[in-house]
């Protein structure tokens, strides 16, 4: 068989991601295997892939090929979220392109072209996905707008409201202007932002007096209904009782009195605006005042913005402080830092609202996801445990969640208005049982269903994913179904810290109300990718990669090596394409391992040299020590660490040593015994190196063998730990740090490789001389001579046995090696100082630990034989 020089990524990539989906190997159904599952964080039916989805989806790819390694069933279960802010703002978008205002449409005109664009754009990312390798089991896809995952949520809205636990309520919300909708605590990131404290006067009815107050939002004295002052601060006892003018708008307001204010804060003189402001609210309810909304929901003021009416909110700011001014109101402006609210999603500065919304009261409900993080058992663990501390913060401050939004694309709540009245409403999962609730309800039975109002509103993204791990497997409509009871709870979930309370933390609380069960048993949570500046990704900065672009120049298998080089549990990723060049130099090296056995040719009728039988149990026994060093880094999740270990055990010992010690004579066969255990070697290399390199690794076992498709690599059995020997690992170390002693003099005096060199020991360290045959091999030796007294030539010291080059000084400029080893002599020297004097320090000695000191006085005697070495060399060439 012709084998290329060179590994071609793009045509091995879709060939063998097409024959993985030919054969059916990345689909699971319920047998006797023991399960494996994870279901994907679905990303927004919005996205294209980027490094965040990389990073992710490769991690859970790994886990879930090395289970089906393993021999389990194992089940990656993908699909995408409606993200109903993402989305409705796209499609607004596009209708805005074609002349067409949303405003214009019906909700069910609107969601024609909705649907019609998640048909066009919606399963990018998915495909995308397949280029990096993921191995899902496409024929579970999964949308949480599907009828049956919609049909799942508005089963437990349904649920929940019947248990007390959803109800209406009118609350100040956190609204998003540029969505034109409201948000959880959880949607809003507060930001610190430099703006203004401007001080504003007053006028007192029926006086000449005036009174001070500090605002950052002069616009919204147009909603004041009160001033409010401290009865507990004398300077203003006096206008208790009294009115206040509001300037502009001339309206009279009360002065109230209440313990709220802050005395230091400002004039200790407060504005009250309890259509504006979270706690103004509350003291608007305490104290019975009116409410004034002054913004429309584009955050534009309205008929009460008076001459700034349908002017923006920051607009207005500018020119009502002005007017102010102009006016004799403003008496001074002071720079002034303060934490601002904006939406995660659009960045918008977000605007209290009062408003009528559905809540879903979460303080019984989070207790089991507690108790299941920091409970005794641990049922949840988090990787890192450093989340815990976040997690509980979360959990122990919770509010209740505000669960509607004020958007078309979505599920629309299950609530049913029969009337005009604030209660005049049924909760059902269809029209069908709404009406017969509302005839019962009204005791109407001419009722119809014409009469009956569907809320407007649709339920929060999240309400829908947070059923994720149970919906995707039918175990919300169908709980006792085949598939929720084999696959459930999942094993495994893989997704960012940013999302640990708005979808983790959810799905936990999810799974113990309807499974009392948890839905995975770890989270790792990966980090944020940064680049190598430590800034986070972003268009904006043009810092972000083109993630199909990598792929294309440093193929699938490459990219994900890269990116697991460059990742810690937990910590941020700090991305530089040289790892995915690494990656890739990995899948070269590898290759050219396999072209290399492919060269030789084989013979039954020679015997196995004794330097490649010495290899072959060296490395098996290595092999085994990395695994066992693998398998625990996989426990902790520290998958770095295991395509590290991975990297140095195939691109160091296998390539570097083993081949190279049982690579034949030049134009000589290689005996069978030793070939086939070298491919049998290779065989267990490319299992555990698969899941992080699918491609390169299924190319090369199918064309080191015939193979049916029951015999892919990909469904292949994983390696089990052997035994190792401790012994034989350190004794072959010792022998390749004499062959690179022997390489370096080599290399230094100009001596070719084909030339023989006699190699001469002084061995003073009870080592073994079983290596010394692998040692000849590799360093071309005629000899190895086992000597009392030094010998002329080039030396060196491998712990405390002395090596000799016997070296013709007419292959060497004297000038330059005295130089050389002068320089040499210097350091050691220098080096010993530092060591003598550390270990005359009595304070030292006396306090430091007997390994310690052992471990100086070992470099002390080490360095000593050292220089007397250096001295040699020079006094042969003096």
């Amino acid at each position: 068989m012709s084998i290329p020089s060179q590994y071609d990524a793009n045509s091995v990539e879709s060939k063998w991601y097409d024959y993985w989906m030919k054969h059916d190997y990345f689909h699971s159904v319920p047998d006797e295997r023991e399960p494996y599952t994870i279901v994907i964080p679905p990303p927004n039916v919005t996205g294209v892939l980027h490094m965040g989805h990389m990073l992710n989806n490769t991690i859970q790819d790994v886990l879930i090929r090395r289970a089906r390694l393993q021999g389990k069933n194992a089940c990656w279960v993908p699909g995408t979220d409606h993200a109903s802010i993402a989305t409705e703002a796209k499609v607004v978008a596009k209708l805005k392109e074609q002349g067409i205002d949303k405003n214009d449409l019906t909700r069910e005109e609107f969601l024609k072209h909705a649907w019609e664009w998640k048909h066009e754009y919606g399963g990018i990312i998915l495909e995308q996905l397949k280029k990096l390798g993921a191995s899902c089991d496409w024929e579970r896809t999964k949308f949480t707008m599907d009828d049956d995952m919609s049909e799942a949520v508005i089963k437990v809205f349904v649920d929940l409201y019947n248990k007390g636990q959803i109800y209406r309520g009118y609350r100040m919300v956190n609204w998003d202007p540029e969505a034109k909708t409201t948000l959880s605590d959880e949607e809003v990131i507060y930001e610190e932002r430099q703006g203004n404290l401007y001080y504003l006067q007053y006028d007192i009815a029926d006086s000449d007096e005036k009174v001070t107050i500090a605002t950052t939002r002069p616009e919204t004295i147009l909603g004041d209904t009160a001033v409010c002052i401290n009865p507990n601060d004398e300077r203003y006892s006096h206008l208790k009782g009294k009115k206040a003018i509001v300037p502009l708008c001339n309206r009279e307001i009360p002065i109230i009195e209440d313990d709220y204010v802050d005395v230091e804060f400002g004039t200790g003189c407060l504005k009250v605006t309890p259509a504006h402001d979270e706690n103004d609210k509350v003291l608007g309810e305490k104290h019975n005042l009116e409410v004034i909304d002054i913004f429309n929901e584009d955050a534009s003021l309205n008929s009460f913005g008076l001459h700034y009416e349908g002017k923006d909110r920051f607009v207005a700011r500018k020119e009502i402080s002005k007017e102010l001014e102009e006016k004799g109101f403003l008496v001074k402006v002071e720079q002034h830092t303060n934490k601002v609210g904006t939406s995660e999603r659009t960045k918008a500065v977000i605007e209290p609202r009062l408003s009528d919304q559905w809540f879903l009261k979460m303080e019984d409900l989070v207790k089991p996801a507690i108790e299941a993080v920091f409970g005794e058992d641990r049922d949840v663990k988090l990787f890192p445990r450093k989340f815990e501390n976040t997690y509980r913060h979360w959990m122990t401050n919770i509010r209740d969640w505000n669960i509607s939004r004020q958007l078309w694309w979505g599920q629309q709540i299950p609530a049913y208005y029969y009337g005009e009245g604030k209660e005049d409403f049924v909760v059902a999962e269809t029209k069908e049982a709404a009406l017969k609730l509302a005839q019962e309800k009204t005791q109407n039975t001419d009722l119809k269903a014409g009469d009956l109002r569907q809320d407007p509103d649709a339920l929060d993204t999240w309400f829908s994913s947070w059923l994720w791990p149970m919906s995707v497997f039918d175990g919300i409509r169908n709980p006792e179904n085949e598939e929720i009871k084999y696959y459930y709870p999942t094993n495994d979930l893989v997704t960012g810290p940013d999302i640990l309370f708005f979808w983790v933390a959810r799905m936990i609380i999810a799974g113990y109300e309807y499974k009392d069960q948890r839905p995975f048993e770890n989270v790792y949570l990966t980090g944020l990718v940064r680049d190598k500046q430590r800034r986070k990704m972003s268009k904006s900065l043009g810092n972000s990669p083109d993630a199909l672009k990598l792929i294309e120049d440093y193929s699938a298998d490459g990219v994900r090596v890269g990116l697991l080089l460059s990742s810690a549990a937990g910590n941020d990723l700090l991305f530089d394409e040289a790892l995915c060049q690494q990656g890739k130099g990995l899948g070269k090296k590898i290759w050219s391992a396999y072209s290399l056995t492919q060269l030789w040719q084989v013979s039954n009728d020679i015997e196995q040299p004794v330097s490649s039988k010495i290899a072959i149990d060296w490395y098996k026994v290595k092999f085994n020590k990395v695994l066992a060093e693998i398998e625990d880094h996989y426990s902790k999740y520290r998958l770095s660490d295991v395509i590290m270990a991975m990297y140095k055990l195939i691109y160091d010992d296998f390539c570097g040593w083993l081949l190279e010690i049982v690579k034949p004579g030049y134009q000589q066969p290689i005996d069978a015994k030793t070939f086939n255990e070298v491919i049998s070697i290779f065989e267990d290399n490319l299992k555990i190196l698969h899941p992080f390199m699918p491609f390169i690794t299924e190319e090369i076992w199918q064309s080191l063998a015939d193979r049916t498709p029951e015999e892919a690599l990909i469904i292949s059995k994983y390696p089990e730990i052997g035994a190792t020997d401790e012994a034989l690992i350190v004794n072959f170390e010792f022998a390749t740090k004499v062959v690179s002693g022997v390489r370096t003099i080599r290399k230094e005096k100009n001596i070719a490789f084909k030339e023989a060199i006699e190699l001469f020991v002084m061995n003073n360290e009870s080592y073994t001389k079983d290596f010394d045959v692998v040692i000849k091999k590799l360093v071309n030796a005629s000899n190895i001579n086992y000597v009392q007294e030094k010998v002329d030539g080039a030396s060196f010291r491998v712990k405390s046995n002395e090596y000799f080059v016997p070296i013709s000084l007419d292959n060497i400029n004297v000038e330059e090696e005295i130089e050389k080893l002068t320089k040499e002599l210097k350091r050691a020297e220098g080096f010993l100082i530092g060591i003598q004097k550390k270990l005359s320090n009595e304070r030292f000695v006396n306090n430091a630990p007997e390994q310690v000191i052992a471990l100086e006085r070992k470099k002390e005697s080490d360095t000593v034989a050292k220089i007397e070495t250096i001295k040699a060399s020079l006094a042969s060439l003096n």
